[in-house]
């Protein structure tokens, strides 16, 4: 199993334990009765063929059936869809030799059944509480909800100092873009800003599957904090990357989230990734216009690549627009003098 199968299967198998689950209604009452348990679901031919005994039962999934099972020792035995309990009281007796990191007899148990076979074993610790979620041999502790939620409430809380961070930077940027006085120092605390963004959106993200249906009010929070700063991220860096293009703009992106705080505030830095050497903190470049132009009314995003790539720059713009409003609308700008009077709003200067 390569890395993607086992991330996209251990998602699915925190998806099954989220809030909201019948699987994770059980799991609960578990914890809550101070009672351990291993769960094998899917694959039931090889998990069988892995050890021996236990009751036969073939009958429907609930989480109060699962429940009263886990008072027994031994595994339960569950169908890939979670619908039909297998087999209960069942002695797993996976290969012993099979390398594991864990401890306790059930997590150990449970990470080399998920090695042997294509199952999700869940291990629920009686006397330690702590809930492990296997697939392939890599494994997940399960958080509590009240312990999720904590975290989940102070990212969100991040997310949104963040963004009024970053709107704060933008309103002042887009000023000195128009101005033509932007310094790689200012940048470089855009960049900075707008990747404290995209990481707190990530960590969120993360987040989410595990939440289940407790996770629908911070998706829509999440949606409407994040909302079309990708976007504006990838205009800026080709506002001022020394190669627009959007796939240029894709690599300095990446180059910047492998970046740490510190490199991240490192005005040196960001200019190697944008393209220049020897570029000094109070160095002013020019914007191209991508990100404003953006922006602005009576504009398609085709019109707004054509005058972007026409004028070279947001100044240069300025400078030409207002002279030769016809070429605006040769570039597909629908109506020039609406165009050019929201960049005046925004530059807070009367056309």
């Amino acid at each position: 199993m390569d890395r993607q199968q086992a991330h996209e299967r251990m998602d699915a198998a925190i998806r099954l334990t989220a809030p909201g689950t019948a699987l994770r209604e059980a799991i609960d009452m578990i914890l809550a009765a101070h009672l351990g348990a291993l769960i094998c679901i899917g694959d039931t031919d090889r998990v069988l063929a892995s050890g021996n005994d236990g009751f036969p039962l073939d009958i429907a999934f609930t989480a109060n059936r699962l429940f009263e099972l886990s008072k027994m020792d031994g595994a339960v035995v569950i169908d890939e869809d979670v619908t039909v309990i297998r087999r209960a009281n069942f002695h797993l007796n996976p290969d012993p030799s099979l390398p594991t990191s864990e401890t306790g007899m059930r997590h150990r148990t449970a990470a080399r059944v998920s090695m042997a076979t294509d199952a999700i074993v869940i291990a629920v610790s009686e006397r330690r509480q702590v809930v492990g979620i296997h697939v392939g041999g890599h494994s997940f502790q399960l958080r509590a909800a009240a312990d999720l939620a904590s975290r989940v409430s102070q990212r969100v809380a991040a997310l949104q100092s963040s963004r009024d961070s970053l709107d704060v930077l933008l309103t002042r940027l887009t000023v000195l873009e128009f101005d033509d006085v932007v310094t790689l120092r200012e940048i470089t605390r855009v960049f900075g800003a707008f990747q404290l963004l995209s990481d707190a959106a990530d960590e969120i993200r993360e987040l989410l599957p595990q939440l289940g249906i407790d996770g629908r009010l911070v998706r829509a929070q999440l949606e409407q904090l994040t909302s079309g700063m990708g976007e504006q991220y990838t205009l800026a860096v080709r506002d001022y990357a020394r190669d627009p293009s959007p796939e240029e703009a894709a690599r300095v992106r990446r180059d910047f989230a492998v970046l740490d705080p510190a490199e991240m505030a490192s005005p040196p830095r960001v200019a190697r990734i944008l393209g220049y050497d020897g570029l000094n903190d109070e160095d002013v470049l020019t914007a191209r216009g991508h990100r404003a132009i953006s922006r602005a009314a009576s504009l398609t995003r085709e019109a707004a690549e054509r005058v972007s790539a026409a004028y070279g720059s947001l100044p240069g713009l300025m400078h030409a627009a207002a002279d030769d409003p016809g070429r605006l609308g040769e570039l597909g700008v629908g109506n020039p003098a609406v165009f050019v009077s929201s960049l005046y709003r925004m530059w807070g200067r009367k056309g």
